[in-house]
């Protein structure tokens, strides 16, 4: 099979197509004919080699989340799973080739009337954005700000803090994502690589300052993002986009009364497999929209990474190895 190997960390150019032996799936395991990976900002920053969890073994294929056919299994799986459309987590890496591995228990049936590169836009950022919202309980007519807007967690928290009937604020880098952003929802933009970007943000909360602020972000824009919250807010702290964590001031933040909402622990597996099935059939029902801002082929893995790690990517963006399993 084709597949994109890393040998080396680095730049984007070290993501090389390579034929490999097709992977055979063994006690528990699943073999998924991938029509769509997905790529996220954190397997950028793993091939630079300044992931957050450490550099992995290599050579490697990366990609932790596909969608595609069922077309073998291992001898203990349920036969009834052949030829079954899903979407699954691929545990870590093997994701960015035309054949996946993948715990038979991972896998997520697609529901019907769902597109299979929507569902797999849905597996990583839907989970998380459902598991955030869920934690962040927001109530009708809050102030929420959402950073990275346009990006494939924040654009789904942006439609999920709205129909909650809450003043969404959506920010990122650029006023070429307004548009998308204030469609998915948002009552205003803020685009903040504009030095006055804080004073729009108060702006738009007429004076009062901020409820909730949605941090993927991190570094200069979460720190600033978080000190705009009313006395009593509250912060959701996910990421690290900036490549820093926010600067919290503990002793300012209990003073404030500022509630820090961490992902402390991760799911289990069966929350995370709930939250993906909860997560896919509000997008089958009409209630959630996955923006797919690029799609590239398999060969191009490496324009892929340039397009997220440039900032100007909306959305999601995915991998194409083999063609839509549906077709």
């Amino acid at each position: 099979m084709r597949a994109v190997v890393m040998e080396e960390f680095g730049g984007p150019e070290v993501l090389r197509i390579r034929q490999v032996e097709d992977p055979v799936p063994g006690p528990g395991q699943v073999l998924v004919a991938v029509a769509y990976a997905s790529i996220t900002f954190v397997e950028t920053q793993v091939r630079s080699g300044n992931g957050p969890f450490g550099r992995p073994a290599l050579p490697r294929i990366p990609g932790n989340g596909v969608g595609g056919r069922i077309v073998a299994a291992g001898p203990d799986v349920d036969p009834a799973l052949m030829g079954a459309v899903v979407v699954t987590t691929t545990g870590g890496d093997g994701g960015y080739a035309e054949l996946a591995l993948a715990r038979a228990q991972d896998a997520v049936p697609v529901p019907a009337g769902l597109e299979l590169k929507d569902a797999v836009a849905l597996l990583p950022d839907g989970r998380t954005a459902l598991l955030l919202y869920r934690q962040a309980e927001i109530k009708p007519s809050e102030r929420v700000l959402v950073e990275a807007a346009g990006g494939g967690v924040g654009s789904l928290l942006v439609q999920l803090a709205a129909a909650a009937d809450a003043h969404v604020i959506g920010a990122a880098r650029g006023a070429g994502k307004a548009e998308l952003v204030t469609s998915l929802g948002a009552a205003s933009y803020v685009d903040y690589s504009r030095p006055d970007w804080l004073d729009r943000v108060m702006e738009a909360t007429g004076g009062v300052g901020l409820d909730l602020v949605f941090d993927g972000v991190g570094g200069r824009i979460g720190t600033e993002a978080i000190g705009a919250l009313r006395e009593g807010g509250r912060a959701s702290i996910y990421g690290m986009a900036s490549g820093a964590d926010a600067e919290l001031d503990e002793g300012r933040l209990r003073a404030r009364s500022i509630d820090v909402i961490g992902l402390t622990a991760a799911p289990s597996p069966a929350q995370t497999r709930a939250l993906i099935a909860d997560a896919l059939n509000l997008a089958a029902d009409g209630k959630l929209r996955p923006v797919i801002g690029q799609t590239f082929p398999l060969e191009s893995a490496a324009a892929a990474h340039r397009a997220i790690e440039s900032r100007t990517a909306t959305g999601k963006t995915l991998l194409i190895p083999a063609g839509d399993a549906r077709g």
